[in-house]
């Protein structure tokens, strides 16, 4: 909750867009903002992460949500960027984070990323972070006053072993210029178009 101050101060500039595809938000004031992570924290079986810059300063979360011990599956979801962390190496940086937890230490089977299907950010995301499209799901759910179709990813704990390596490869610091723009994509092998 300590987060929540400098959360709203990075969230703000991004406004109601930030909160389009997902079922909290938008949040217009710091205590909506208090409320919604209380909410997120309090969530049974979820672990919420607040993704901060050097210095200590939150500019985003992110969640493993639907974690399943016994079935080895965990799923990352309710990421919320802000502008300073969207489409950075940071963002990448937090995820490969998250997913090498999940296999390297946890030793799961089988990472999830689900999004509302017209999500496009998301889905291009997740193709580029070494998820593979597995589908839509119709009408799975029911939010904001609409049905929404979600579309799966996943990778599992063999596809692991090749997506480790690209995240490794393109965060060396040799891969980003003096302004910190990358000199080669992210590339991770044998992952399709969804």
């Amino acid at each position: 909750m300590g987060h929540v101050p400098d959360l709203f101060a990075a969230l703000v500039p991004g406004g109601e867009r930030l909160w389009t595809y997902l079922s909290i938000g938008p949040c217009h004031s710091e205590a909506e903002l208090a409320g919604v992570v209380a909410d997120l924290l309090d969530t049974p079986g979820w672990v919420v992460f607040a993704v901060c810059e050097p210095g200590g300063r939150a500019v985003g979360f992110a969640a493993y949500l639907r974690v399943d011990p016994a079935l080895g599956t965990i799923e990352i979801g309710s990421v919320v960027w802000s502008p300073r962390l969207a489409r950075t190496a940071a963002a990448t940086e937090a995820i490969a984070l998250m997913a090498g937890h999940v296999f390297d230490d946890l030793g799961y089977r089988r990472l999830e990323w689900k999004c509302d299907a017209l999500n496009e950010p998301s889905r291009r995301a997740a193709l580029r972070l070494g998820f593979r499209f597995e589908g839509v799901w119709r009408q799975a759910t029911l939010y904001k006053g609409r049905n929404r179709d979600t579309a799966w990813f996943a990778m599992t704990d063999a596809d692991w072993p090749g997506v480790r390596t690209a995240y490794e490869r393109w965060l060396r610091v040799e891969n980003f210029d003096v302004d910190g723009c990358q000199r080669s994509p992210l590339a991770v092998p044998g992952v399709g178009r969804g």
